[in-house]
């Protein structure tokens, strides 16, 4: 049994949210949208997503980092979003581990949501059911595109190829190697779902801050050699009459 996942690296993700804007584009237009947006522009916008990117600072300053996460479905091994759906919407797929609901079973009860420990479930406004990451089921065996292109949009759209596509079960795909060799994890293991979908963990670099580095380095004066000598004299309130 196959067990199709993501792996992403961290170490050089730049959060640009290209992964999020393709994701949103593709399945919108695929069998796996619609994907709602209410009063996106407004002061309480909600949203369907796949995928998303949050980011978080690390460390005290001077030394902090800034830590791009970006997080959907992991597709677990043992998903616990898949035994309480009360009308098996929600099904694992034996033949490559795609955790997917099927929108004309979903009753829109979240259920599915409140099991999930990774909060990747969506509830759908318009169309009143659950949705979530499908691995881009529908473009991955997709025999019109070129073999290159038989991945997921947001592996497709990366800049920086920070997420990569395949088979964790088979050992000597890239995944997999890149799990053994750069020490991938799996996100929250205690909670014994064995999620599919692994991150490379960032790599400790060394870093040394000079003392010029914490002082604003794009200052005029500073550029022009000219600091400004300040004199005691009449102020606008002495000289303008208002």
């Amino acid at each position: 049994m196959s067990q199709l996942a993501l792996v992403i690296d961290l170490n050089v993700c730049v959060g640009c949210h290209a992964c999020v804007t393709s994701c949103k584009e593709w399945n919108t237009s695929g069998t796996a949208g619609y994907m709602t947006d209410l009063n996106p522009y407004g002061a309480d916008p909600t949203g369907t997503f796949f995928n998303r990117v949050q980011t978080f600072e690390v460390g005290e300053y001077p030394n902090t980092e800034t830590l791009h996460f970006p997080k959907s479905c992991l597709h677990c091994e043992d998903a616990p979003c898949v035994p309480v759906c009360p009308t098996g919407a929600s099904y694992k797929r034996e033949e490559d581990g795609i955790v997917l609901v099927d929108y004309d079973k979903c009753i829109g009860c979240k259920y599915c949501s409140w099991a999930c420990p990774y909060g990747a479930r969506e509830f759908d406004e318009n169309q009143r059911v659950m949705k979530k990451c499908t691995l881009c089921v529908d473009r991955i065996y997709d025999e019109s595109l070129p073999e290159a292109e038989r991945k997921p949009a947001c592996v497709m759209s990366c800049p920086t190829s920070a997420r990569m596509f395949g088979d964790v079960k088979d050992p000597d795909s890239d995944v997999s190697v890149k799990i053994r060799e750069e020490g991938g994890y799996q996100l929250m293991p205690e909670w014994g779902t064995n999620p599919a979908n692994h991150y490379l963990p960032r790599r400790k670099t060394r870093m040394k801050i000079h003392e010029d580095e914490l002082v604003r380095a794009d200052n005029p004066l500073k550029k022009e050699g000219y600091e400004h000598d300040y004199e005691e004299g009449p102020t606008l309130d002495d000289v303008t009459s208002w």
